[in-house]
């Protein structure tokens, strides 16, 4: 059994390559073998063993490989697609590295679906897949198992489900599985049946309760729906790409939209930020000029400061004024000497 290292290193990967392995045989339209060997062959589908895996991780890989593989043998993918599951399981199971060879696990509850499976092919004479099961059933390559994984005593593993791709999955076919070819066979032999006894009677009667070419009307509805069927999806694939298309366009414009208005913003409304010793000056815009946007600066407005106390003071005694103001407590300094009004200064003490 793989542990979880060795799944989340080669899940992915494998999956995209089955996918793309499947999709190619898909757009085939067929359901031959040499169809797909021929895309095998085109991808070097038997390439995916080969590498250095030590130890028993080969044979960890040969047991993923086979497990991922037949998850597209089964419901609800398409006939087409399982045919392709099959054919990828029997490449597979021919082409791995690990001795002895790795088994195909087929639970008990696959083994239903498996049996209707090969029972279609038959009534379809698809031989190429009723060939390939036979083939591995006689191989020995299946492993028949109560589990579709096997279980360990004691041990926690999360469950791991495959996700369906959408692109394979059956389309849901209620009308032609309710009015099936052994239904018409039925309802045609209860018709016969009662015309029979109706004539052996001996008073007829004009009534008829049933319609005389009922299995015919059913079987040309069934084929008329599935033809609108086909029309229908075929124009919501063609509906679904115009609309892809649109909104595809539509993004790209409103993204290039953006971006021009992110560089009109960026050159026109943004301001040039101004220093840590300028910051007190008002920038503004002028919108006057056409082109690339034109920076001024506001006039420079000194603020009127007050004048301080001692300058006051000053004023007052010793500026221009009346003459005969007299100042009694300068009376023993000279007019013209200044400097006593000033403060003196003071010394600072030497400090070693």
């Amino acid at each position: 059994m793989p542990n979880g290292k060795a799944k989340d290193r080669f899940l992915k990967p494998l999956v995209a390559d089955y996918e793309e392995l499947l999709g190619r045989f898909q757009q085939t339209e067929s359901v031959r073998f040499e169809e797909f060997t021929a895309i095998w062959r085109n991808m070097g589908f038997s390439s995916v063993f080969y590498g250095s895996l030590a130890g028993n991780e080969m044979r960890e890989f040969c047991h993923l490989t086979l497990n991922m593989a037949f998850n597209y043998f089964l419901p609800p993918y398409s006939f087409q697609i399982r045919v392709g599951g099959l054919y990828l399981l029997y490449g597979l199971y021919h082409t791995q590295l690990a001795s002895p060879k790795e088994k195909i696990r087929i639970a008990l509850k696959d083994w239903e679906q498996i049996q209707k499976f090969y029972q279609d092919s038959v009534n379809s004479q698809h031989y190429d897949a009723v060939y390939i099961i036979r083939k591995l059933i006689a191989e020995n390559a299946v492993l028949y198992t109560a589990m579709p994984q096997m279980l360990t005593f004691r041990v926690k593993k999360k469950p791991q489900h495959h996700k369906v791709c959408e692109e394979f999955r059956d389309r849901p076919e209620r009308v032609k599985d309710l009015i099936s070819t052994d239904m018409l066979q039925e309802v045609a032999n209860i018709q016969g049946h009662y015309e029979r006894l109706k004539a052996s009677v001996l008073e007829r009667s004009s009534i008829a309760v049933t319609q005389q070419d009922l299995p015919a009307r059913l079987h040309s509805c069934v084929l008329e729906f599935l033809h609108w069927q086909d029309r229908h999806e075929n124009r919501g694939d063609a509906d679904h790409l115009v609309d892809a298309e649109e909104k595809a366009q539509q993004v790209e414009s409103s993204n290039r939209a953006q971006l021009l208005a992110s560089i009109k913003t960026k050159s026109y409304g943004s301001l040039a930020e101004a220093s840590k010793s300028r910051r007190h000056r008002q920038v503004e815009m002028d919108t006057s000029f056409s082109g690339t946007g034109y920076i001024k600066e506001a006039p420079k407005y000194h603020k009127s400061r007050a004048p301080s106390l001692r300058a006051r003071t000053y004023k007052n005694l010793c500026g221009e004024g009346d003459e005969q103001k007299i100042q009694y407590w300068l009376l023993s300094a000279a007019e013209e000497d200044k400097t006593a009004l000033k403060r003196p200064k003071r010394k600072r003490s030497f400090r070693w």
